[in-house]
């Protein structure tokens, strides 16, 4: 659910890109008061790049003073230069998890990622082809990442959206679902950041139908 590096990016810069991080957040949206940590690594290569992170959120309470994990989430993108473009990549990716016990079920995408640039802000854009465990028929993925640093690096403005198609309940045909991470930091040193991302989503969560908008407070450590 969290991608908060552009893959192309880091392929035309891979050295002060690459490597692994370690975010602790605090989710203070309306009824959440929990913590989410993400661990996340980007490894470009002379092929391309692998990109993976996992997501935890603690909100399972066993009492006033103690709460563990309730959720665990995976996504791990696999991106390859084609050889005739050198800016055009293909993809796999593979998304998984597992709340309260109950896996949420995998999801396979394939497709094609290109950069697009806006002024001084390159979004990686993917369109993907995209298959769930529960779906009847194949669905599809628009994808898109940013990650651009200002004022000598000392602020970085980061995240990503997504937009997609998924059976609705009840035979009831399809839907589009959005959600967004727009996150901002102030980066301390080279590997403490302090700052936010808001968490946006619409039709993504069961049983809502209105726009989700749910802010954090974060630390970044970069190994």
């Amino acid at each position: 659910m969290k991608r908060y590096i552009a893959i192309t990016v880091m392929l035309l810069s891979a050295g002060p890109l690459m490597g692994q991080n370690f975010q602790f957040h605090y989710d203070f949206g309306e009824n959440r008061d929990y913590v989410t940590t993400t661990l996340e690594m980007i490894k470009p290569d002379e092929y391309g790049a692998t990109f993976w992170f996992i997501d935890m959120d603690y909100d399972y309470q066993h009492n006033e003073a103690h709460r563990s994990m309730s959720l665990s989430y995976l996504e791990i993108a696999r991106y390859i230069v084609l050889p005739f473009s050198e800016k055009l990549s293909a993809t796999a990716q593979y998304n998984d998890g597992i709340v309260m016990n109950f896996p949420l079920g995998p999801i396979w995408l394939f497709g094609v990622s290109y950069p697009v640039q806006i002024g001084q802000v390159v979004l990686n854009t993917d369109l993907l082809y995209r298959t769930a465990f529960d779906s009847d028929t194949p669905d599809f993925q628009f994808t898109t990442v940013w990650f651009e640093s200002f004022f000598e690096d000392k602020i970085t403005f980061a995240g990503y959206i997504d937009i997609w198609s998924q059976d609705e309940a009840g035979d009831a045909g399809k839907k589009l679902v959005f959600q967004g991470e727009p996150q901002l930091w102030y980066n301390i040193g080279e590997h403490l950041s302090l700052g936010s991302e808001v968490e946006l989503s619409l039709n993504f969560i069961p049983g809502t139908t209105d726009l989700q908008v749910m802010p954090t407070l974060g630390l970044k450590w970069q190994f």
